[in-house]
């Protein structure tokens, strides 16, 4: 345990987080996505896990990682298909933790199942949470931090 460190940060969460730079890609993804497969073509190389739904990971994540300011993408939700307007609970959830986190709306932008998949497997990692309901994944571009802050 870490004074000031959300407990479900593991360590090998909190070096990858760290390890990311600006711009870099971080996906948190429910269990019925295909992380370990995809985590194999990410940076890292291997699936990370958060045991925790996706709205309680994204807190604990959000709560050091920064987002980008410079691009309209830095929180990204996939799109449910057949339904691409459509927001599931689960995305619901998660807009209200990053607008918390944020201190102001920051609208997530939608992205078609295989759009997401492929933005994946750019990414930097992937963290699998045990989120069961479907549609709980989501893409988030790392920020900066001022040298003030």
């Amino acid at each position: 345990m870490l004074k000031g460190i959300h407990p479900l940060l593991n360590a090998d969460v909190l070096y990858a987080l760290r390890a990311m730079g600006h711009g870099d890609d971080l996906i948190v993804a429910d269990t019925n996505f295909p992380s370990d497969s995809v985590a194999r073509q990410t940076v890292f190389g291997e699936v990370l896990r958060i045991d925790a739904d996706a709205a309680t990971a994204i807190a604990a994540i959000l709560s050091v990682y920064p987002l980008d300011t410079f691009v309209d993408d830095a929180a990204a939700r996939m799109e449910i298909v057949g339904a691409p307007k459509e927001i599931p609970p689960v995305q619901k959830e998660v807009q209200k933790v990053i607008d918390k986190a944020e201190g102001r709306k920051w609208p997530m932008i939608s992205i078609e199942r295989y759009a997401f998949y492929e933005r994946a497997r750019q990414a930097y990692c992937v963290i699998q949470t045990h989120e069961r309901r479907f549609y709980g994944c989501f893409a988030f571009r790392k920020g900066v931090i001022a040298p003030e802050a």
